[in-house]
């Protein structure tokens, strides 16, 4: 059971979750949830036991100099408490590592946390590996087993069928529970994808923004993520082969997204280009 420590009462919270491995290609989740966690100045509230879920010989516990002393920091998963966010509600931040056992009880930890805590939304973050070009913007797919929030958000249910992750199994298990769920995966370049992929990450970091309705600071994101696409970009010039099987990705996804250049679209992003620029210079 997860201990908490003494809690203020929570302002209409959500809870946002993330976890390292399977299902964090690039480390695009992780490091979103790690930006959410800094930017807001999330302070750790609970752990799960490590002893229960971890295997060690798989995620070894590493060996720190804290005050001066050595410790022993071993991996777990972590709650968070943000209070100081621009969406007038607490977010609780799930900093985790995909299990190594016992993901039933791994997961009901969370499901009894979110519901003992009133949480009214359960968001997962996610990264896979995809046929997409790392010249193009990063696609997200956000889904929900939730009808109210699909109409809400126009989203659609997910139709994936085969291996899952930690995420598949937590989305599962709240959409059980009656909680609202929305998965958000960013898709990372597969001859790209070695860790990290700021692009990515800046991706579902601006996807997040339009779920909330809102602005959540990039700090040097961006210029990380230009970084990250000129060395991709250095690869492939070099090898032949990956340059033209870059272009043939490149002319799928413009086939594809011709319609995504609507009016629509080009006010939606103008819009957000203006919220950002008066928020720079506020």
């Amino acid at each position: 059971m997860i201990q908490l420590e003494d809690l203020p009462e929570l302002r209409d919270p959500i809870m946002i979750a993330a976890f390292e491995g399977w299902n964090d290609a690039g480390e695009t989740a992780s490091a979103t949830l790690t930006h959410l966690a800094r930017t807001w100045g999330a302070e750790p509230v609970a752990a799960l036991d490590p002893e229960d879920y971890y295997d060690f010989q798989v995620n070894r516990p590493r060996t720190v100099q804290e005050g001066g002393e050595r410790k022993v920091r071993w991996p777990t998963t972590r709650i968070l408490l943000a209070q100081d966010t621009p969406l007038d509600r607490d977010v609780l931040l799930v900093q985790g590592i995909e299990p190594s056992m016992r993901w039933m009880t791994y997961t009901q930890e969370l499901i009894d946390l979110a519901t003992e805590c009133e949480v009214g939304t359960l968001i997962t973050l996610g990264g896979l590996l995809a046929d997409v070009p790392h010249t193009r913007p990063i696609p997200v797919t956000v889904t929900s087993e939730h009808e109210e929030t699909r109409q809400r958000y126009d989203l659609e249910a997910s139709q994936y069928e085969g291996p899952t992750g930690i995420v598949g199994v937590v989305v599962d298990a709240a959409h059980q529970a009656g909680l609202a769920t929305l998965s958000c995966w960013a898709a990372v370049p597969h001859y790209a994808g070695g860790s990290p992929s700021p692009k990515a990450t800046l991706a579902l970091l601006t996807r997040l923004e339009e779920l909330f309705d809102t602005l959540i600071g990039h700090d040097d994101l961006p210029e990380q993520a230009r970084a990250w696409e000129h060395g991709v970009d250095e690869l492939a010039q070099s090898d032949e082969e990956v340059a033209e099987y870059v272009q043939s990705l490149e002319q799928a996804q413009d086939t594809t997204e011709l319609p995504e250049a609507s009016g629509d679209a080009i006010a939606r992003e103008f819009e957000r280009y203006l919220r950002r620029r008066d928020d720079d210079h506020g």
